[in-house]
């Protein structure tokens, strides 16, 4: 790679919240939806491969509870915010997030897909219950006629050598995908693309949980003010009890210590 590119993409970062900011012991970016997209285009243009994963407060209790998270984490180029917790705590802490900086897949599928529509930019997804990712892709087709989008579900043997997980990666390469979303919720989907990003031909990979079950209805979508204000978790827990009641109402202690180092942290 020239000299000129290496300098073109660092000024990219630069201006798109390559500045890494610690928060609750992990990495993130200061990244609102345009700089994702930007990001894809830029990864696109230069032909790069780039690993765009996201934080929440279930990721964070993962990361410190499971060492291939910290080494898919390490592995990522950007992490942006997905969860106003993490924004109201960073804003509490000093650090500069904004509202625009939480971005889930709730808000930024349907920007993301337009702007692949308008610029041609091939999608493979993959996850979601057989059908389901069908779906969803025929929603987003007739609302976008020009996307081109190829689908398979999350419902095979992910074992990287086995032969499901091989056929798997041959039908990706083979559509040569732009963008690579992966939506088999945490930690199946970053554990996936660990074990396989060696085989993998695409510029931008998203670890995107249940962005298209979201598109094809498979899974109730919260009201979005109910998102700008902290409160998505509440409708989510509401919808999926048994799936999530862990995850919002015991795992956020097991963070409490990390808030505590953070807070001495910043007061010294």
């Amino acid at each position: 790679m020239s000299l000129r590119l290496l300098n073109k993409l660092d000024d990219v970062g630069a201006s798109m919240g390559k500045q890494v900011f610690t928060l609750l012991g992990v990495e993130v970016n200061a990244l609102t939806i345009p700089d994702l997209n930007a990001l894809i285009e830029e990864a696109v243009e230069y032909r790069q491969r780039w690993i765009i994963a996201n934080h929440n407060l279930h990721s964070i209790y993962l990361y410190h509870q499971d060492s291939e998270m910290r080494e898919f984490y390490a592995k990522a180029d950007y992490t942006h915010v997905d969860g106003m917790a993490m924004v109201f705590l960073g804003r509490l802490f000093g650090l500069p997030l904004r509202r625009e900086h939480r971005v889930t897949y709730a808000d930024w599928t349907i920007p993301l897909i337009a702007e692949a529509a308008q610029k041609g930019w091939r999608v493979f997804y993959l996850g979601s219950k057989p059908g389901v990712a069908e779906q969803g892709a025929k929603v987003l087709q007739e609302k976008f006629p020009s996307l081109q989008i190829a689908t398979h579900h999350g419902y095979f043997d992910t074992q990287p050598e086995g032969q499901q997980n091989q056929a798997v990666l041959k039908a990706i390469n083979a559509y040569q995908p732009h963008i690579l979303m992966v939506g088999m919720s945490m930690p199946k989907q970053e554990h996936w693309v660990l074990d396989n990003l060696n085989q993998l031909s695409t510029n931008a990979i998203l670890t995107s949980g249940a962005a298209i079950d979201y598109i094809a209805g498979a899974v109730p979508t919260p009201p979005r003010w109910a998102g700008r204000w902290g409160l998505e978790w509440l409708f989510r827990l509401i919808a999926e009890p048994q799936r999530l009641w862990r995850r919002y109402l015991v795992e956020p202690w097991f963070l409490l210590r990390w808030f505590i180092v953070q807070h001495f942290k910043w007061q010294s």
